[in-house]
């Protein structure tokens, strides 16, 4: 993971997110989207987040996360995370210091624990990363995600405390 930076998502990067995003989401097998992913996407969802951060190496940007509260009220405690991560840059230890990354920045905030309400069953990369940094499977959802190439897998509710 040589030369790369964590940094604070800017709107300057609304072009570079975004493409990251649809690129993601087209795969088919980890991202819920199917429409509606554009620069105001990016500003509300992602750039207004509690916390959003970017993985650079040089001008390339090569992931992103953001962070924010779960539920609110009585549920403000548990915070939800969304990682992304190119392609061509997986394999590297990228969404390793993206994860460990956002969970330090989640308990900076306050945050008592991170949840995931849909990991896809299929996801194995994913799966293996946050079992390894603590997270526990609080629930399957049977048939949750429609993969592309799979049709209906099962998707895990993931849950860590902070």
């Amino acid at each position: 993971m040589s030369s790369v930076a964590l940094r604070a998502a800017a709107p300057a990067d609304t072009a570079a997110m975004l493409a990251l995003l649809q690129t993601v989401a087209a795969e088919g097998d980890a991202l819920p989207f199917l429409e509606g992913l554009d620069g105001d996407f990016i500003a509300s969802q992602w750039l207004r987040a509690a916390g959003c951060v970017v993985a650079c190496r040089g001008a390339v940007l090569l992931g992103m996360y953001r962070y924010g509260t779960i539920m609110p009220g009585r549920g403000s405690h548990i915070c939800t995370a969304t990682f992304a991560v190119s392609p061509d840059a997986r394999g590297q230890g990228i969404g390793r210091a993206l994860v460990t990354h956002c969970l330090d920045a989640a308990k900076a905030a306050g945050y008592q624990a991170m949840q995931f309400n849909q990991v896809v069953s299929t996801n194995h990369a994913a799966l293996a990363l946050y079992r390894s940094l603590g997270f526990i499977e609080a629930g399957c959802i049977p048939a949750a995600f429609r993969h592309d190439q799979l049709g209906y897998v099962d998707a895990y509710v993931m849950y860590r405390r902070l």
